[in-house]
């Protein structure tokens, strides 16, 4: 009854390629984060896919629901990318799984200084533990639910619905 960590990419699992000065995508940097975590429960990994999220689409969306409902763990962390977070929630958080699910990601990424990709990811976690049933968006320090979250772009934080910091 342990923590299932899926990975779909998005700003968290970028890689700056220093020639091209491009970020991109390699492989996820969580097994190496997991590694030294030193989390003292079993935890499972899974890539579902490695994309920016503003290239998700709905098949992708669909995929990330089916790791969702056919995982056995009831704890579930979803890495995804900020700028379609929301829409990947709403899609998991309509099918009503009997499972606290939280999407979380990065503004800035981990490989990069000063990311808040381990912050949040150990928000995540720990949320995980402490949160009903449902989906949720845990980022910059707070937990909202799936149907009340939006991403404030000129902040570059995640707010609830009704405009509440």
């Amino acid at each position: 009854m342990g923590l299932h960590i899926i990975a779909t990419g998005g700003t968290f699992d970028k890689h700056y390629d220093p020639i091209g000065g491009t970020l991109g995508f390699e492989k996820s940097h969580l097994p190496e984060i997991l590694q030294t975590a030193r989390l003292v429960e079993e935890t499972s990994f899974e890539i579902v896919s490695l994309v920016d999220s503003l290239d998700m689409g709905e098949q992708e969306r669909l995929a990330v629901l089916q790791a969702c409902q056919k995982c056995s763990e009831q704890r579930i962390v979803v890495i995804h990318g900020t700028d379609t977070m929301q829409e990947t929630a709403r899609i998991i958080g309509q099918a009503q799984l009997d499972k606290c699910i939280i999407l979380t990601g990065a503004m800035v990424p981990y490989s990069v200084r000063d990311s808040d990709a381990l912050f949040n990811l150990g928000a995540a976690v720990t949320a995980s533990t402490l949160l009903e049933q449902g989906t949720w968006v845990v980022m910059n320090g707070r937990a909202l639910p799936w149907h009340s979250v939006r991403k404030d772009k000129e902040r570059g934080i995640f707010i609830s619905q009704n405009n509440r910091v």
